[in-house]
């Protein structure tokens, strides 16, 4: 990885760390696609993130048969949104397992970190795009009134895409 995907990674990283939750899409075995929320339990500077999952689930057949999956992030308040597209696989590995565990993730594994059900997702980015608008309503609201006004295009904030 050179610097400048290096540098490019760690902005993408510092944008969605805070960011719980990521809608994951994956395809179905007909090609139509699946959205759900995730809890983003880790990411790493290598540009890997980690979910659980429940072993026996139709995401986890469906990344079986087709790896590539997307994951939106969305701070709404802050004006950011992130697209990220990967590939994930599926784990069971008990130290990592252990590692991530969080007692919040009994509601979905009541026998906790020893559920039979329990599974992880490792999603390696590939590429993501981001968009990161100003936050205020009104340096948004003065940057359209300035278009409008100068005739130039209004500065929607950075827009920017990452091929790892």
């Amino acid at each position: 990885m050179s610097n400048d995907q290096k540098t490019d990674l760690q902005k993408l990283i510092d944008k969605i760390k805070d960011i719980d939750t990521a809608m994951m899409t994956t395809a179905d075995d007909d090609g139509s696609l699946r959205s759900r929320p995730m809890r983003n339990m880790q990411i790493k500077e290598d540009g890997v993130i980690w979910f659980f999952t429940g072993y026996e689930s139709a995401k986890t057949h469906e990344l079986q048969n087709d790896a590539h999956v997307n994951l939106s992030y969305a701070r709404p308040d802050d004006q950011l949104y992130v697209s990220v597209s990967g590939r994930a696989t599926i784990s069971r590995d008990k130290a990592k397992i252990d590692e991530l565990w969080n007692p919040a993730m009994k509601a979905w594994f009541p026998e906790g970190k020893d559920d039979p059900n329990i599974g992880l997702i490792k999603v390696t980015i590939d590429k993501a795009e981001y968009w990161d608008s100003p936050s205020s309503a009104m340096v948004h609201l003065y940057g359209v009134v300035k278009a409008a006004i100068t005739g130039e295009r209004a500065d929607p904030g950075e827009n920017k895409k990452i091929n790892l």
